[in-house]
C-alpha cells in the first residue's frame, strides 16, 4: 500500500492548523490598524479628547491583540506537540 499511513495524515493535518492558527494575526492586524486609523481621525476633529481616545483605543488594541497571542500559541502547540512519541 503507498498510501499515506495515519501518523503521517496526522502530522499533515497538525501543520495545516497550524498555518490556519498564524492567519489570526491578519485580522488583528486589520482590526487594529482601522482603530488606529479611525482614533487619529476622533483626534483630529477634537485635539481636547486625545486622552480618552487613546485610553480607549489601547486598551481595544491589546485585547485584540491577544486573538493573535493565541494563534501563535495554538500553531506552536500543533507545530512541537507530538502525538506519537
Amino acid at each position: 500500500m503507498n498510501g499515506i499511513t495515519n501518523e503521517g495524515f496526522i502530522y499533515g493535518m497538525s501543520a495545516l492548523g497550524a498555518a490556519l492558527a498564524t492567519l489570526s494575526g491578519i485580522g488583528t492586524g486589520i482590526g487594529q490598524g482601522y482603530a488606529a486609523g479611525q482614533a487619529a481621525i476622533a483626534v483630529a476633529r477634537q485635539p481636547e479628547s486625545k486622552g480618552e481616545v487613546m485610553k480607549i483605543m489601547i486598551l481595544g488594541q491589546a485585547i485584540a491583540e491577544t486573538v493573535a497571542i493565541y494563534g501563535l500559541i495554538v500553531a506552536m502547540i500543533l507545530i512541537f506537540v507530538k502525538p506519537f512519541s
